[in-house]
């Protein structure tokens, strides 16, 4: 049971010495998940722009087959 007893406490002292680095180091995870939402809204920038290429694409082939 000592043993079952100290994987426990090991299991905690690990998880609570995570929180103690992150609350210390929380601007990192700030540049992180910042980057990250930069990251998907250039993405969502970029397909927008795609989309509108495609769009003027397929407009310049009709009109050429019209005329």
């Amino acid at each position: 049971m000592e043993f079952a007893w100290s994987v426990v406490t090991f299991i905690v002292e690990a998880i609570e010495a995570i929180f103690g680095y992150v609350e210390h180091h929380h601007w990192i995870f700030a540049l992180l998940a910042g980057g990250y939402v930069f990251y998907l809204h250039d993405r969502s920038v970029h397909a927008r722009f795609d989309a509108l290429d495609r769009r003027v694409d397929e407009i310049r082939k009709r009109l050429a087959i019209e005329y």
